[in-house]
Protein backbone atom coordinates (compact mmCIF):
# COMPACT_ATOMS: atom_id res chain seq x y z
CA UNK A 1 0.00 0.00 0.00
CA UNK A 2 1.43 3.42 -0.94
CA UNK A 3 0.81 6.34 1.44
CA UNK A 4 -1.02 9.41 -0.47
CA UNK A 5 0.20 12.73 1.00
CA UNK A 6 1.81 16.04 0.37
CA UNK A 7 5.19 16.40 -0.79
CA UNK A 8 7.27 18.73 1.18
CA UNK A 9 7.21 21.04 -2.23
CA UNK A 10 3.62 21.12 -2.15
CA UNK A 11 3.52 22.12 1.20
CA UNK A 12 5.94 24.72 0.92
CA UNK A 13 3.81 26.36 -2.30
CA UNK A 14 0.81 26.35 -0.57
CA UNK A 15 1.92 28.21 2.61
CA UNK A 16 3.80 30.90 0.46
CA UNK A 17 0.82 31.54 -1.45
CA UNK A 18 -1.48 32.02 1.65
CA UNK A 19 1.15 33.97 2.80
CA UNK A 20 1.37 36.73 -0.08
CA UNK A 21 -3.26 36.31 -0.11
CA UNK A 22 -3.02 37.42 3.91
CA UNK A 23 -0.25 39.87 2.90
CA UNK A 24 -2.29 41.39 0.02
CA UNK A 25 -5.88 41.38 2.47
CA UNK A 26 -4.31 42.94 5.23
CA UNK A 27 -3.14 46.11 2.56
CA UNK A 28 -6.31 45.96 1.37
CA UNK A 29 -7.99 46.41 4.69
CA UNK A 30 -5.25 49.39 5.89
CA UNK A 31 -5.55 51.20 2.81
CA UNK A 32 -9.39 50.87 3.65
CA UNK A 33 -8.92 52.09 7.06
CA UNK A 34 -6.87 55.08 6.23
CA UNK A 35 -9.48 56.08 3.32
CA UNK A 36 -12.22 55.93 5.71
CA UNK A 37 -10.55 57.64 8.23
CA UNK A 38 -9.22 60.74 5.76
CA UNK A 39 -12.73 60.71 4.78
CA UNK A 40 -13.49 61.12 8.34
CA UNK A 41 -11.14 64.12 8.61
CA UNK A 42 -12.63 66.13 5.54
CA UNK A 43 -16.06 65.00 6.96
CA UNK A 44 -15.63 67.06 9.74
CA UNK A 45 -13.69 69.87 8.13
CA UNK A 46 -16.51 70.57 6.18
CA UNK A 47 -19.26 70.30 8.22
CA UNK A 48 -16.55 72.84 10.44
CA UNK A 49 -16.58 75.21 7.55
CA UNK A 50 -20.45 75.30 6.83
CA UNK A 51 -21.09 75.73 10.74
CA UNK A 52 -18.43 78.81 10.98
CA UNK A 53 -19.79 80.19 7.34
CA UNK A 54 -23.93 79.61 9.02
CA UNK A 55 -22.59 81.75 12.31
CA UNK A 56 -20.87 84.63 10.25
CA UNK A 57 -23.76 84.87 7.83
CA UNK A 58 -26.18 84.92 10.31
CA UNK A 59 -24.43 87.71 12.21
CA UNK A 60 -26.38 91.40 12.99
CA UNK A 61 -22.68 92.93 11.88
CA UNK A 62 -20.07 92.45 9.95
CA UNK A 63 -16.92 94.21 9.41
CA UNK A 64 -13.88 93.37 7.21
CA UNK A 65 -11.06 91.48 8.79
CA UNK A 66 -9.70 88.51 9.56
CA UNK A 67 -10.53 86.66 12.66
CA UNK A 68 -9.75 82.64 13.45
CA UNK A 69 -9.95 80.34 16.36
CA UNK A 70 -9.85 76.64 17.19
CA UNK A 71 -12.33 73.98 17.48
CA UNK A 72 -12.37 71.31 20.30
CA UNK A 73 -11.19 68.74 17.81
CA UNK A 74 -8.05 70.24 16.80
CA UNK A 75 -9.09 71.78 13.60
CA UNK A 76 -8.34 75.12 13.27
CA UNK A 77 -10.00 77.88 11.29
CA UNK A 78 -9.74 81.52 9.62
CA UNK A 79 -12.23 83.67 8.41
CA UNK A 80 -11.67 86.88 6.42
CA UNK A 81 -14.44 89.58 5.15
CA UNK A 82 -13.85 91.72 2.52
CA UNK A 83 -15.81 94.56 0.83
CA UNK A 84 -16.50 94.17 -2.55
CA UNK A 85 -16.49 97.30 -4.55
CA UNK A 86 -18.91 97.21 -7.20
CA UNK A 87 -17.58 98.91 -10.42
CA UNK A 88 -20.84 99.31 -12.21
CA UNK A 89 -22.25 101.05 -9.35
CA UNK A 90 -19.70 103.66 -8.51
CA UNK A 91 -21.89 106.74 -8.96
CA UNK A 92 -24.91 105.21 -7.22
CA UNK A 93 -25.67 104.84 -3.66
CA UNK A 94 -26.83 101.37 -3.17
CA UNK A 95 -28.82 100.13 -0.01
CA UNK A 96 -26.41 97.57 0.59
CA UNK A 97 -22.92 96.94 0.96
CA UNK A 98 -21.34 93.24 -0.28
CA UNK A 99 -18.85 91.19 1.20
CA UNK A 100 -17.04 88.18 0.34
CA UNK A 101 -16.49 86.31 3.36
CA UNK A 102 -13.68 82.86 3.06
CA UNK A 103 -13.43 80.53 5.70
CA UNK A 104 -10.86 78.47 5.49
CA UNK A 105 -10.52 74.92 8.32
CA UNK A 106 -7.13 73.91 8.48
CA UNK A 107 -5.92 70.16 10.03
CA UNK A 108 -2.96 68.12 10.21
CA UNK A 109 -3.11 64.49 9.08
CA UNK A 110 -0.26 62.11 8.64
CA UNK A 111 2.58 64.75 9.24
CA UNK A 112 0.52 66.98 6.70
CA UNK A 113 -1.59 70.29 6.62
CA UNK A 114 -5.16 69.59 5.06
CA UNK A 115 -7.70 72.73 4.06
CA UNK A 116 -10.82 73.31 3.14
CA UNK A 117 -12.33 76.60 2.15
CA UNK A 118 -15.82 78.19 1.38
CA UNK A 119 -16.96 81.57 0.17
CA UNK A 120 -20.02 83.19 0.10
CA UNK A 121 -21.14 86.76 -0.72
CA UNK A 122 -23.53 88.91 2.17
CA UNK A 123 -25.45 91.98 1.11
CA UNK A 124 -25.66 93.83 4.07
CA UNK A 125 -27.35 97.21 4.72
CA UNK A 126 -25.08 100.13 5.25
CA UNK A 127 -25.24 101.75 9.12
CA UNK A 128 -22.86 101.36 12.29
CA UNK A 129 -20.43 98.39 12.47
CA UNK A 130 -21.08 97.42 8.67
CA UNK A 131 -18.56 99.65 7.21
Amino acid sequence: MRNRGFTLIETLVAISILAISLVVILQLFSGGLKSSRLSDEYTRGIFHAREKMDEILLAGELTEGVIGGEFDDGFRWKAEALHLDIPEAKDVKLPFRAFNINVDVIWNADGHEKHFAISAIKLVKPGKGNL
